[in-house]
């Protein structure tokens, strides 16, 4: 959110941008009272039922007068904002104030090991000129090599240091017992202490977690309110058509009281969705990789065949929908609003540029869609809120 600004900005004076932003307000206004209006006229039951909807409504209307507000006094347009000369939707991570691009670009098993240096600046050049500002990595990916090759392709592009959300995990560090794990050795001090240290320190801004149980989640929560520190914004969790009960059930709760958001990884399933292994392990495939025998044996198996027939059954609708069975995987996964961000992961440009065409997709993602593709994949979970409607 942005904040109105004392003295001159944009040749504008001060009383004329105080005009404009009370101009907005009272806009917001009118608008909170038609909405009021309009509610009041329906049943109760059904006017509680969708205020959740409502005030989603009203902060994205409060953003966008906002934005307005703000390029207005500085005598700019939306044509100057990334988000509108690409197409790329911004969603706020979590509760916090930090907003990302609803598609990320991840570097696991891609950066310093199955592609080039040259091809992962290729993909970077792709995402960032797509409007994605998060790129995500670990300090395991490569044995630290993805780290390296990221930070010096940012360097070398001089892209606006501002301009991007870098994320990296830890706990799977060196090889010696204190270079791993979450201790104070390791990463200065015991998880939530640690992290409000590094952020104090200014060497992150917010800190998360990855594939960390609801339980620990809170606990991690409820230790950093206790001695007054930082609690994490969002988890990154595993997400996909065959993968939802974490993203589907439980974040969401965390997310309504706590302000957690949802990172998300593996869209198609290491590749799985993508349609490659329809007929066994091609050869150049992630699955054929030594270390990657559990992948081909989760293939191979009963249910990697049951889940090949369901994906077969969903490319009509990605048919009718003019997109591929991967588009339409990872549209279904941001049509979920309590996601943050999608992190795609890409051996080469082409996969990069059409995974990144699901934001096309989006805006067809209607209830419709989503219920036929529930009753192909029948997976759909079931919260306690769900069994009670």
């Amino acid at each position: 959110m942005l904040a109105a600004r004392t003295g001159t900005v944009g040749n504008k004076n001060a009383e004329e941008a105080l005009k404009l932003r009370k101009q907005s307000v009272l806009s917001l206004g009118s608008r909170e009272r038609a909405l009021k209006s309009s509610s009041e006229s329906g049943k109760e039951g059904r006017a509680r039922a969708g205020q959740p909807q409502q005030r989603a409504r009203r902060l994205a209307l409060l953003r966008e007068l906002e934005m307005n507000w703000y390029l207005r006094v500085c005598e700019l347009s939306h044509e100057y904002t990334i988000a509108y000369t690409t197409g790329m939707p911004h969603r706020n991570l979590g509760k916090s104030g930090l907003r990302v691009s609803c598609l990320g670009l991840g570097t696991w098993v891609t950066f310093g090991g199955q592609i080039s240096d040259e091809v992962a600046e290729q993909l970077m050049t792709i995402a960032y000129e797509s409007g994605v500002n998060l790129f995500d990595t670990a300090e395991v990916y490569a044995a630290g090599k993805a780290e390296v090759i990221l930070g010096n392709i940012l360097k070398k592009k001089g892209w606006r240091r501002s301009s991007l959300v870098i994320t990296t995990k830890l706990y799977w560090g060196g090889k010696a017992e204190t270079e791993r794990g979450l201790s104070r050795k390791h990463i200065i001090e015991e998880i939530v202490r640690a992290m409000t240290h590094v952020i104090n320190q200014g060497m992150a801004m917010y800190w998360g977690t990855s594939r960390w149980s609801a339980m620990e989640i809170m606990e991690a929560y409820s230790v950093a309110r206790q001695f007054n520190m930082i609690p994490p914004v969002c988890e990154q969790a595993e997400y996909h058509l065959f993968q939802r009960e974490k993203v589907e059930v439980q974040l969401p709760e965390l997310y309504h009281k706590i302000g957690v958001g949802a990172m998300t990884w593996s869209p198609l399933a290491c590749g799985i969705i993508s349609g490659k292994y329809g007929n066994g392990v091609p050869e150049s495939s992630r699955a054929a990789l030594k270390c990657y025998q559990w992948l081909k044996e989760k293939i191979i198996s009963e249910e990697g065949r049951k889940q090949q027939v369901k994906l077969k059954d969903l490319s009509p609708i990605a048919e009718r929908l003019g997109c591929t069975l991967p588009q339409l995987a990872v549209a279904w996964c941001l049509r979920n609003e309590g996601v943050s961000s999608v992190l795609l992961g890409s051996s080469n440009p082409e996969q990069l540029i059409e995974n990144l065409g699901a934001i096309q997709v989006l805006p067809k993602m209607t209830s419709h869609i989503v219920n036929e593709i529930d009753n192909i994949l029948g997976n759909k979970p079931y919260s306690k809120k769900d069994y009670r409607s």
